[in-house]
């Protein structure tokens, strides 16, 4: 008995000196200076992270009961951790001091989830945060962490038995400054909390559909965005959700809304944001516009040719993968690009070793000089620069006053940043009002800079129009190659407005084959070789249709030859050889029911020059007084036409001229296409040629 009691007493004393231990533990922790502290964090801290980091003001540890637990557990203390005027710097190659400051940091720790080696903050709040990201190149930034301990980690080293959880980060209102010498941006985002939480249904103005539109959590907290983007000046506004939502791991969706200006381009988006802190899924309804989808280059990495300006709406799925690469799929789209309606669905898939942009296009409505930047024609929408400013950005060469074909160049330095497969539909076509063209369609592949169009197909004057497009762009200079086929084009509808043609059941054939050289069209066909054939049959001319469709020179010699009356053409037959951009006839021929025209000489691509001569000989239906040959000379701007002097045309010249051309006219007899109701005059014509 004696024994038991004093084993009772031992057991007493133990736990009593336990208890004791306690509370002079609580005691001490409690009336401990912390800011003795304050040295030793410093340095761990900053030599871990590479950069400055100091707690400036008190730093100290309030014990209080968490009144949110029950029973027993609410007699438990928990510590409550406060640190004044916190700064972190920067990286030492960055010079800017300061990335971020924190003039208060309150946290709390449970003190029951050491026992489960868990380090448990319910709560952190940030009082006013600071924050400055800068971007000084590609690869030197200051958000990305460069930790000491990386790479010095013993890969047979036993993971550790601590976790960390935390629940929520709260702060009043903060400030967040981007500097980044990339894109020329320099924004302030100020963030505020709203007073109270928003239900997302409500801004987004319709209630949400599907599982993840469900969970998307309440906004939390206004966003103010000012500053300039690329040099224009930038603002805008927007909402997020909470920071409870920001670290929900498919529990909540995290809320986004923004609404963003710069100069004339928009973009303005609302949705949710899948396990945020790793960017898992982004489900955005997306609406932007702008001058140019080119612009958006500098802004998405994603290649876009220069248009008129656009604007579309639609639907953006993304999954971020920082390591196999990120895919964004903008789905069910409605814009306009110009004048021009469009619509469609598109995916970009960050991969190696280029991302790739593939999907399908249709447009109802195409205004074709909305498509003019593709193959470096201007599209007259928007102000013309100069030609000192362009030249000094490095941007498009103005077109020479002095010349037709189109000099805008190719920007082919960026094909190779991007891979696309991409196919594309327009039905109603308008150009200038009279060119009759539908149905466009064409698959646009673009592989290492290496761009084709296969095929490209439209109908024109209820007839076809396909060709196969090859554009070199890793060659320097650019290599192009163009295969072209026009069918049974219909010269009344090639000519809508001129009414004589009306009366015509004619059509027109051709073939061509070109191969050049350089970045622009100008270059390209001033570098041609390749052969051109064309054959139209059925015709009227007259100088009132040459006035029609403005060939001045046209009508002088048609006045020449014919007078002011009608001529039908039974046929039309050219076939023509390029060279080094200079084309030559092998046959160039017009047959009418008046006289037998041949036309001899050159047109130069390369310096846009013309010197041809014109030949007629009367059939003797009517009698032509002209005897001596025209010429044609001068620049593609501005011909001039006149007679040749010098000794007269022999009679029967030209005919027996034409009848030695027997390969380049038979050349010309596969373009012939059964004609509807009739026979095809050029196949009479060509035959006897041939024989």
């Amino acid at each position: 008995m004696k024994g038991m009691t004093k084993t009772g007493k031992i057991v007493s004393g133990v736990v009593g000196v336990l208890l004791l231990l306690v509370v002079v533990a609580i005691i001490v922790i409690a009336t401990f200076d912390w800011n003795r502290l304050k040295p030793t964090i410093n340095q761990k801290v900053s030599t871990e992270l590479n950069r400055p980091f100091a707690i400036r003001g008190d730093l100290g540890v309030v014990w209080e009961r968490n009144k949110e637990e029950t029973g027993w557990r609410s007699w438990v203390p928990w510590p409550h951790v406060h640190a004044e005027d916190i700064i972190l710097g920067n990286p030492p190659d960055i010079p800017e001091i300061t990335m971020v400051h924190l003039p208060r940091v309150d946290a709390t720790l449970a003190p029951l989830a050491l026992l489960t080696k868990t380090v448990y903050i319910p709560w952190i709040k940030l009082v006013q945060p600071d924050a400055r990201l800068i971007r000084l190149s590609e690869k030197n930034n200051n958000w990305t962490f460069k930790l000491a301990s990386d790479g010095t980690k013993d890969p047979n080293q036993t993971p550790s038995a601590w976790s960390f959880r935390m629940d929520n980060i709260l702060f009043d209102k903060g400030r967040i400054a981007v500097n980044d010498k990339l894109t020329k941006a320099e924004i302030e985002i100020l963030v505020d909390p709203l007073g109270k939480p928003l239900p997302f249904s409500e801004v987004e103005g319709k209630k949400p559909t599907g599982k993840d539109a469900a969970k998307a959590g309440d906004y939390v907290f206004g966003l103010k965005v000012s500053g300039r983007y690329n040099g224009a000046p930038l603002e805008g506004n927007g909402k997020i959700g909470g920071m409870l939502a920001l670290r929900s791991e498919g529990e909540t969706a995290f809320p986004v809304q923004a609404d963003v200006h710069s100069g004339n381009s928009r973009v303005a988006f609302i949705g949710t944001i899948n396990d945020p802190m790793k960017m898992g899924g982004v489900d955005l309804q997306l609406k932007f516009s702008g001058d140019s989808l080119g612009n958006l280059y500098d802004l998405t990495g994603v290649l876009l040719p220069d248009t008129p300006p656009f604007e579309t709406d639609g639907h953006l799925l993304a999954k971020i993968d920082t390591e196999k690469g990120s895919v964004f799929r903008y789905q069910n789209f409605n814009g306009r690009i110009g004048d021009s309606d469009i619509h469609g669905s598109l995916t970009y898939s960050q991969g190696k070793p280029r991302p790739k942009l593939e999907g399908d296009l249709e447009s109802k409505q195409l205004r074709l000089a909305d498509l003019g930047p593709l193959i470096g024609v201007d599209s007259g929408k928007g102000a013309q620069k100069s030609k000192q400013s362009e030249q000094a950005k490095g941007e498009k060469t103005v077109q020479p006053s002095d010349k037709v074909l189109p000099y805008d160049r190719f920007e082919t330095d960026k094909w190779d940043v991007m891979d696309a497969d991409v196919r594309f539909k327009g039905g109603r076509i308008e150009h200038s009002g009279t060119l009759p063209l539908s149905n466009l369609s064409t698959h646009v592949i673009l592989k290492n800079a290496d761009l084709r169009l296969q095929p490209l197909k439209f109908g024109m004057a209820n007839g076809t129009i396909s060709a196969n497009i090859h554009l070199e762009g890793d060659k320097k200079p650019m290599q192009g190659r163009a295969d072209i086929r026009a069918r049974r084009l219909q010269l009344k509808q090639l000519m809508p407005k001129v009414e004589s043609m009306q009366k015509t059941l004619g059509e027109l054939n051709g073939d061509a084959e070109l191969r050049g050289r350089g970045n622009s069209i100008a270059e390209l066909l001033g570098s041609s070789d390749g052969n051109l054939k064309l054959l139209m049959n059925d015709g009227l001319i007259s100088r009132n249709l040459m006035e029609i469709v403005g060939l001045n020179v046209g009508n002088y010699i048609v006045g020449q030859i014919f007078g002011d009356d009608e001529v039908r053409i039974n046929c039309a037959a050219a076939n023509l050889d390029l060279r080094g951009g200079v084309a030559t006839p092998r046959i160039f021929a017009f047959d009418t029911e008046n006289a037998l025209i041949n036309v001899t000489g050159t047109t130069n691509f390369a310096s846009e020059r013309l010197d041809l001569t014109i030949d007629p000989e009367s059939k003797g239906i009517r009698i032509i007084t002209l005897r001596s040959p025209l010429y044609v000379r001068g620049t593609f701007k501005n011909p001039d036409a006149g007679v040749k002097a010098g000794p007269l045309i022999a009679r029967g010249a030209v005919a027996a001229a034409l009848a030695t051309l027997v390969t380049p006219a038979a050349a010309l007899l596969a373009l012939i296409s059964p004609s509807e109701g009739g026979q095809n005059q050029c196949q009479n014509i060509l035959g006897q040629m041939k024989k």
